[in-house]
């Protein structure tokens, strides 16, 4: 008799991709919904009902995938920003500083507040700061927008993005040397983690276009190379343990300020970057267990209004010197709500550590569960109010 349970495991991941695919694809097609956010409700739902089938390891196949995904969302990403136009207008970069530290000043009160200890409140507000680069790009894809809050947008968040990465790698690191106290230390080991993964990044961002001149067929080859350049990067990143996120985003900016392009029907990396795109937000919340979203629903949700009002208000607040109107200000900061694939990501990195932080944060898992579905919903929301998709421009 075959063994029923080693079938599911086997069949888990595949048939959950499935599913997802299918009825992010329905609803979509009905609601005009974005399809991540299908993706993560689908996901969540299954996780809970087959627990031992949708389960992953630090170093689990389906772990490896999830990152893949992550770093060619990344290295998209980061070839969208535009650091000259950052020179031109450094207000941008301003307020970025602005609502990402305001972000994390008012997490941290109020986690503080309700009793966390301060390395907890610490990695809550750290984490917080953030929004998903792949929550934000999928929907921008998605919905085919374009215009000055789309552009904000993107820079906002690599910016928070990075400042996140440091300042989490920064407080894990003092979590890991606590018994010396030395923050010193652990600042010094973070910079030098992600100082390394940023050389990786533009080492390889110098080498595949180069490599790409010297083969002469740009158009034709150029997404293969860079996703090869991604695989070999997060690779690297997992044997020399430093961060894939920095390494994927650094390689995408550089790759752009060298002036190559690969083609616009490949957006996405294509078919497989599609597919790999549903197994990351179906994996994005297949961690997370019921019972601790259930516990930590009342701060997350406290935690998740503070983080959208000063997020929305300090973008808002930069938005007349910054060249554009107050409205639009509010929509970018609107726009900024997804978290969860970040979160999730940079959570199973430290397991390498054997550091198992989710456990700590309750909240977290309330409000990763809640940008899961609703955080792409408000961002697409934000573009339609903005008047930068195709339909509402009409």
């Amino acid at each position: 008799m075959p063994d029923i349970q080693g079938i599911l495991a086997d069949l888990g991941w595949p048939l959950a991709i499935a599913v997802a695919w299918l009825s992010g694809e329905f609803v979509h097609r009905w609601t005009r919904l974005p399809r991540i956010s299908v993706y993560g409700l689908v996901g969540f739902l299954l996780a809970q009902a087959f627990p031992e089938a949708l389960s992953s390891g630090a170093s689990s196949n389906v772990t490896i995938l999830a990152n893949l995904a992550f770093g060619l969302i990344l290295f998209e990403f980061g070839y969208r920003i535009n650091l000259h136009w950052l020179r031109i207008n450094p207000w941008i970069a301003v307020s970025g500083l602005v609502e990402s530290a305001a972000t994390f000043g008012v997490v941290y009160l109020i986690s503080h507040l309700t009793g966390m200890p301060p390395l907890t409140s610490l990695l809550l507000a750290s984490l917080a700061m953030s929004t998903s680069p792949a929550g934000v790009l999928r929907v921008i894809n998605e919905e085919d927008s374009s215009g000055q809050v789309t552009e904000r947008v993107l820079h906002l968040v690599a910016i928070n993005s990075v400042i996140a990465l440091f300042v989490f790698k920064v407080v894990v690191g003092f979590w890991v040397f606590q018994t010396s106290g030395s923050l010193t230390q652990a600042m010094s080991h973070s910079g030098i983690e992600l100082l390394v993964s940023a050389a990786m990044g533009a080492l390889m961002g110098f080498i595949m276009p180069l490599v790409l001149r010297r083969l002469g067929a740009l158009a034709q080859d150029g997404t293969i190379a860079f996703a090869l350049g991604v695989i070999l990067l997060v690779a690297a990143s997992r044997a020399f343990d430093v961060s894939p996120v920095l390494a994927t985003l650094t390689f995408g900016l550089t790759a752009r300020h060298k002036r190559v392009a690969f083609s616009r029907t490949e957006r996405n990396f294509g078919g497989i970057g599609e597919l790999l795109t549903v197994l990351l937000f179906v994996f994005a919340v297949s961690t997370l267990e019921w019972e601790r979203v259930v516990d930590g629903a009342a701060l997350g949700a406290v935690l998740l209004l503070a983080r959208f009002v000063v997020k929305a208000t300090s973008v808002a607040a930069f938005a007349h010197v910054g060249g554009v109107s107050w409205r639009k200000g509010l929509m970018t900061g609107i726009a900024m709500s997804p978290m969860s694939v970040f979160v999730t990501l940079l959570l199973e990195q430290t397991k390498y550590m054997g550091i198992v932080l989710v456990d700590e944060l309750a909240a977290l898992a309330a409000m990763t569960l809640l940008l899961e579905v609703v955080g792409p919903v408000i961002t697409q929301r934000a573009l339609h109010w903005a008047k930068e998709t195709p339909q509402e421009e009409k």
